[in-house]
């Protein structure tokens, strides 16, 4: 949420003249009274005049869910393309640009909980079935207080529903990054990763470890690799993950390919 600042000038009345100092020191206190609510007013129509997406306390990710229902009716559905899927590591990734070669739609909304994707999940699919879905979600939920058991089942549970609906796409999961302001909750952010790893195989989709890539030298995370808040990824940390995902993405298509040369 965003806060206006506002400061308070310090007037001082002197005499000045031989003119009476009481009316230069009622000026300066109306002032004083003033100045600070016109900052105020100015702030809160500044503020107003930014629409935060998740402003609404009952269902705060309403403006981002409708504007992916704009775009399925407005837009022309992408077919054969790549579904990205998940929280704001998501929604911050410029996929367009990132993987020119291939279409995508981009689901990733900030501050998503995986069961905030699963709540939302039929009005985030796009019209036509995608080649190909990459998902990042689950860090969210530990920073919420969630255990980690409960987090790779529902992770899994999401899974499991894409590989339902999509029984022909390639499903791929990414593994929870680590990052410098939640460093503390690595350990619980691998054993999440390591409990969907093991059931990659059986339930039928592939995992990808981004998390390594995001580390320095020393085993900690590499700040240059961050934005500021030290949470989302700069372009540079978004370069490690499409050389990747694109590596990936390379990879099942020449499987693709194969199998249809040998139908």
């Amino acid at each position: 949420m965003q806060t206006a600042n506002t400061s308070c000038a310090r007037f001082t009345a002197t005499r000045n003249g031989g003119k009476p100092w009481g009316r230069r020191l009622l000026v300066a206190a109306l002032v004083a009274l003033v100045f600070p609510a016109f900052a105020l007013s100015q702030a809160a129509e500044q503020d107003s005049s930014q629409v935060r997406v998740n402003a609404d306390p009952t269902f705060p990710f309403s403006r981002e869910i409708e504007a992916f229902a704009q775009a399925n009716e407005k837009g022309a559905a992408v077919s054969n393309a790549t579904l990205f899927l998940g929280s704001s590591s998501i929604r911050l990734w410029d996929i367009q640009t990132s993987f020119p070669d291939v279409g995508t739609v981009n689901r990733g909304f900030g501050g998503a909980t995986t069961r905030d994707v699963l709540h939302y999940y039929p009005r985030l699919l796009p019209p036509a079935k995608p080649r190909s879905v990459i998902v990042y979600v689950g860090e969210n939920d530990l920073a919420a207080g969630a255990h980690p058991q409960d987090v790779a089942r529902d992770v899994l549970v999401l899974l499991k529903r894409l590989r339902a609906d999509y029984p022909k796409a390639h499903i791929a999961y990414l593994s929870l990054k680590p990052s410098p302001i939640r460093w503390t909750l690595w350990p619980k952010m691998a054993a999440v990763n390591m409990t969907v790893a093991a059931r990659a195989r059986v339930q039928g989709f592939d995992y990808i470890d981004v998390s390594k890539t995001l580390l320095a030298l020393d085993g900690l995370p590499d700040a240059s690799l961050f934005r500021k808040d030290g949470l989302h990824m700069n372009a540079r940390g978004y370069d490690r993950w499409t050389h990747m995902v694109d590596a990936y993405l390379d990879h099942v298509g020449i499987d693709d390919s194969r199998g249809t040369a040998a139908s």
